[in-house]
């Protein structure tokens, strides 16, 4: 007996109902007891909860309506939905199965684009028994938990890389010869243009310390996503949170990006920057900056510095403009003494190293789950053997 004779196909009707969000204006951003989740996901935290069980949260407002799980207690605003079970299902089951539907296009009609409950309550959905549900929930649970780790893994390295680089090279407490703060231990200031610097240290431009690469788009023609020819970043379209994603390939390569290097936006706006983690071809709204001397971590923790501490590419005209090369290349840093350089590399590459490792075993843990995802949600997989 097929072990999917036991599935039935039901309406999600049938299984739970799409109950409204509620408005709230005073949830904070950044804490909170209790998670709160609008059209697209998760938006800030409340004292307060609206939901108390486990549930699937549907985005019922807006050009893009995200599905999101909260295993904990949450409130919705009125942009979005949660599902209230009707019957018995394993809710975690339910959010997967809910990722293989397509929820933006249950548009009711209206003005601005909204789930319609009533094409949601006829969507079709091939149930299997409770343990069955339970099991595909683990497995696709396990998985995203590992890529939930390594997030937050990646997160702490690029924290503390970052707080040792502004210890460092704005705080000026880097180790002195014996090995003390070398700021608070007295080390010998002196007066510059962008005030005290430990003595040794000088004024500089960014083009001494990296060569800066403008980018050029190959013709339109070249493009593919088949994989042919190059790996092309057009622009601040294929930037992720640290490292770009593959979209479009080109036969036509023109300027080219080396492993390594800082690729940065230089239009509309400016300063959004991700690393590349292969040669690559780039166009020409990306920028690409690597280091002379080796010492690929210092470039790129000083770009994040002239974007986050200093503010660099937010002023009059870079917003929503542009920059060029020679406004790069003349861009005021404060160069240190090259040991401190050379210490620095040396405790923060493999903290990068770790992290772009970390990050592509995110990646493999995701086609992976991405791959098992519909093959368990069809009943192609027996996973009751």
């Amino acid at each position: 007996m097929s072990f999917m004779n036991h599935w039935k196909y039901q309406k999600w009707g049938d299984l739970a109902t799409l109950e409204y969000g509620k408005s709230l204006s005073n949830y904070d951003v950044k804490s909170g007891t209790y998670r709160v989740y609008g059209t697209n996901g998760p938006i800030g935290w409340s004292d307060k909860y609206l939901c108390e069980y486990p549930s699937v949260i549907i985005g019922r407002k807006g050009a893009y309506r995200g599905v999101n799980f909260s295993q904990k207690p949450f409130f919705v605003i009125d942009t979005a939905f949660y599902l209230k079970p009707k019957i018995e299902f394993d809710m975690k089951w339910a959010y997967y199965q809910l990722l293989t539907q397509d929820i933006n296009s249950m548009d009711s009609g209206s003005a601005i684009p909204s789930t319609s409950r009533a094409d949601f309550y006829q969507l079709s959905v091939n149930v299997p028994p409770l343990p069955v549900q339970k099991k595909i929930a683990a497995i696709l649970s396990s998985l995203d938990d590992k890529i939930e780790l390594n997030t937050r893994m990646n997160n702490v390295l690029e924290e503390t890389a970052q707080a040792l680089f502004h210890r460092w090279f704005v705080a000026f407490e880097f180790p002195d010869a014996e090995g003390k703060p070398y700021k608070s231990a007295g080390g010998k200031m002196v007066e510059s243009e962008m005030g005290s610097v430990p003595e040794g240290w000088r004024i500089g431009m960014l083009g001494e310390i990296a060569n800066i690469t403008m980018g050029q788009s190959p013709s339109g023609d070249s493009y593919n996503e088949e994989g042919k020819g190059e790996v092309f970043y057009q622009g601040r379209a294929e930037f992720g949170s640290r490292f770009p994603t593959r979209r479009l390939f080109t036969t036509e390569p023109k300027r080219m990006a080396e492993k390594g290097a800082v690729l940065m936006s230089v239009r509309a706006p400016v300063g959004d920057l991700n690393i590349a983690t292969e040669k690559c071809c780039i166009g020409r709204g990306v920028a690409a900056i690597q280091s002379m001397d080796n010492h690929p971590s210092f470039i790129l923790y000083t770009m994040i510095n002239l974007k986050r501490e200093l503010n660099v590419f937010n002023g009059e005209g870079t917003v929503f403009g542009s920059i060029n090369k020679a406004s790069l290349h003349a861009m005021q840093i404060l160069i240190p003494s090259e040991n401190i350089i050379d210490r620095f590399e040396k405790m923060v590459s493999p903290l990068d190293i770790q992290i772009e490792t970390n990050y592509r075993a995110e990646q493999r843990l995701t086609e992976i789950r991405d791959t098992l995802l519909p093959k368990l949600m069809s009943g192609e997989l027996n996973i009751t053997s």
